[in-house]
């Protein structure tokens, strides 16, 4: 594998020498995001005995650009600084080649089974699906696209031929957050195949996503159908009870034991001028420490050009199983409502 990746990017390399000084140097362009949330929640049980902070935010700064060869490849570079933390300052940062071949990208980002992953629609703040809800309330987090998050890793994705595209990712490490050289995680192997096309006024987009860490796997389903204003869809996934062991703790709050997982979600949304309305379904089921389900109602309304003003309201319920064994997963019952709004800036 090593000597593949070694031998790609050596003509990759020889490809670009003969022309790079004929080509545009590359200058970064500034964007990102920022987000700030006001929000009320109120639940029956609390880790901490009170509510959590009434205000949220999320803040990236993303600096990007590239340059077009002679031969016509694209090469170019993106990194995103987050604008707090208390962990890495950097979010993301990789390089990128573009060409009739494909696209590759080099660097820490997430992989591909990640990146194609489809999950229902959901406009609002919050979301039931890898969504916010946590920030608010003290419940668990359903998530049907588990991949292991951003790692130093290299990802190919085949051109769109038909319809369909297919991404494969490896990662050697899960120290991601340094520049240790010696591998002290497991080999992280992800791949995604989608298909998106337009059939007579229907937007149809499948994806079938998968990643492989430690001796364990999870794999994922997605879909989403858009006709006229809706957009309606679905998506599942299961994670296997020893997949990425070595890394439960960091990425999912689960202990090294395991635990087998299943999750779903199912939504619609629907959009009419600047405002789109979403209503979206979660449920996640862990294998011996309980369950969970949650609804989230999301609007999304356009002000101006990179301004969008956004709600939700949401509720979930939380049940825990009696002979739960694991501190750190689902303990307790807990059920809940909340309300979150606020302003979401592009640029």
């Amino acid at each position: 594998m090593k000597k593949i990746l070694f031998a790609s990017s050596a003509l990759v390399a020889v490809a670009a020498a003969g022309t790079a000084q004929a080509s545009e140097p590359i200058q970064l362009s500034v964007g990102g995001y920022m987000e700030q949330w006001a929000g009320f929640a109120d639940e029956d049980n609390t880790a901490a005995g009170g509510r959590k902070n009434a205000f949220q935010s999320d803040t990236e700064v993303h600096f990007s650009g590239s340059t077009t060869l002679d031969n016509g490849i694209e090469v170019g570079a993106k990194i995103e600084l987050e604008g707090e933390t208390s962990d890495d300052q950097i979010d993301e940062q990789y390089l990128f080649v573009n060409g009739g071949f494909g696209r590759i990208e080099m660097g820490k980002n997430d992989s591909a089974a990640d990146a194609m992953g489809i999950t229902a629609p959901s406009v609002g703040p919050v979301g039931v699906n890898d969504g916010d809800m946590s920030n608010w309330v003290d419940a668990y987090l359903i998530d049907t696209v588990r991949s292991s998050g951003d790692q130093k890793r290299v990802t190919y994705y085949t051109p769109v031929l038909g319809g369909f595209r297919a991404g494969l990712s490896y990662a050697d490490q899960n120290a991601s957050n340094n520049n240790d050289t010696v591998s002290t995680g497991i080999n992280i192997v992800s791949g995604g195949l989608e298909y998106r096309a337009d059939l007579d006024g229907v937007a149809l987009a499948l994806s079938a996503v998968g990643e492989n860490a430690g001796e364990g796997n999870w794999y994922g389903f997605g879909t989403n159908v858009g006709f006229g204003n809706f957009t309606v869809g679905a998506s599942y996934g299961h994670t296997e009870d020893d997949y990425g062991v070595n890394e439960r703790n960091n990425n999912f709050g689960l202990n090294d034991g395991g635990n087998e997982l299943d999750a779903f979600d199912i939504g619609v949304s629907y959009a009419m001028d600047a405002a789109s309305v979403s209503l979206s379904y979660g449920y996640e089921d862990v294998d011996g420490e309980g369950d969970i389900s949650a609804i989230d109602l999301g609007l999304n309304y356009a002000l101006g050009a990179g301004v969008a003003w956004k709600s939700s309201i949401f509720w979930f319920d939380q049940k825990a199983d009696s002979n739960a064994v694991n501190p750190q997963d689902i303990t307790k019952d807990n059920d809940g409502y909340g309300l979150v709004t606020g302003l979401a800036l592009s640029f």
